[in-house]
């Protein structure tokens, strides 16, 4: 049975917002209500839609914001449907926080493409020579960018830059960093139990109406987050090939490979690109929760639509 993806939705709720994979509404004073969709963006623009991957996303990060609690506060209240989330209103800040624990990657804002193109001192880091693409780091990295909307690109930041920009104010910067790098670092471990290695992420932070910090959006999810497989992993960079990839990671080298950087019209791909991004998401969440993927029905539209009916406005 053919499956239509979960494009956009539109719901009787007001002060809709678009973002590049969420729509969310206003829920009551305090509460926004997110529709996960299955829209996939790759070098900051949609690229495809892919069954059951908002599914994934929505529910996975519901089960990392419960993971991480004890170290960050986050806007979670429920998830009343697979797609659905209620949360706590946020303001959010005004940069992305990327957490790298190795040299990877191939859009512009990533490690190994400036380091391959001769740069030694990224996000305010300085990298020796002689490394190569996919190492571990010493240590993580904390590397911002701006966050670009829908079609822009994120421009990078130094964590200087951060606060001297007046991005975010210093101390509030430093606790974001801290927090961060400890929410990373809790990743890894539950990565490594699931036979993954998390090699890179993305995190947003928020302030509540109280002004309090708080972790919001996703945490890692195929998304936001590099997963590869941990027991290939030295045998595929002993070949010199990639890692065995469990994020979109897949669909970027694809377009990569035809020369697609971000700019102008997005090629056809291959079906079983999608499929196989499909099948990658959906082992991802069951590697990490150890819980069985349970597919929502389709179509998505209608079944939020009637699971929203019954909420009640707090």
């Amino acid at each position: 049975m053919t499956l239509t993806p979960l494009d956009t939705i539109d719901l009787p709720l007001d002060d809709r917002r678009d973002g590049k994979v969420r729509v969310s509404y206003a829920f009551g004073d305090n509460h926004r209500l997110f529709v996960t969709t299955d829209r996939l963006s790759a070098f900051d623009r949609i690229i495809a839609r892919v069954p059951f991957k908002g599914q994934v996303l929505n529910q996975l990060a519901g089960w990392w914001f419960e993971q991480t609690s004890d170290i960050v506060a986050n806007h979670m209240v429920s998830l009343p449907d697979p797609n659905v989330l209620i949360a706590r209103t946020a303001v959010p800040l005004t940069v992305e926080v990327v957490v790298r624990g190795h040299i990877t990657g191939v859009t512009d804002t990533a490690l190994w493409t400036q380091y391959a193109a001769g740069v030694r001192t990224m996000y305010g880091h300085d990298f020796p020579d002689g490394l190569q693409k996919n190492t571990k780091l010493p240590e993580p990295i904390v590397t911002p960018t701006t966050k670009g909307e829908m079609g822009s690109h994120d421009v990078p930041l130094s964590c200087a830059d951060v606060v001297n920009h007046g991005h975010v104010e210093s101390e509030l910067w430093a606790q974001v960093q801290a927090v961060a790098v400890a929410v990373f670092n809790r990743g890894r471990e539950r990565a490594a139990h699931a036979g993954l290695i998390l090699a890179d992420t993305k995190y947003e932070f928020g302030l509540d109406t109280n002004g309090e910090m708080m972790l919001i959006d996703e945490v890692h999810t195929p998304d936001s987050s590099r997963f590869w497989i941990a027991d290939t992993y030295d045998a595929c960079m002993a070949a010199g090939k990639e890692p065995q990839s469990l994020d979109k990671e897949v669909v970027r080298r694809a377009l990569a490979d035809v020369g697609y950087t971000g700019e102008g019209d997005v090629p056809e791909l291959p079906a079983e690109v999608w499929e196989q991004t499909s099948a990658r998401y959906i082992e991802t969440y069951e590697r990490l929760t150890g819980l069985t993927f349970e597919r929502g029905t389709y179509p998505a539209d209608q079944r939020i639509t009637d699971a929203v009916a019954t909420l009640e406005i707090p």
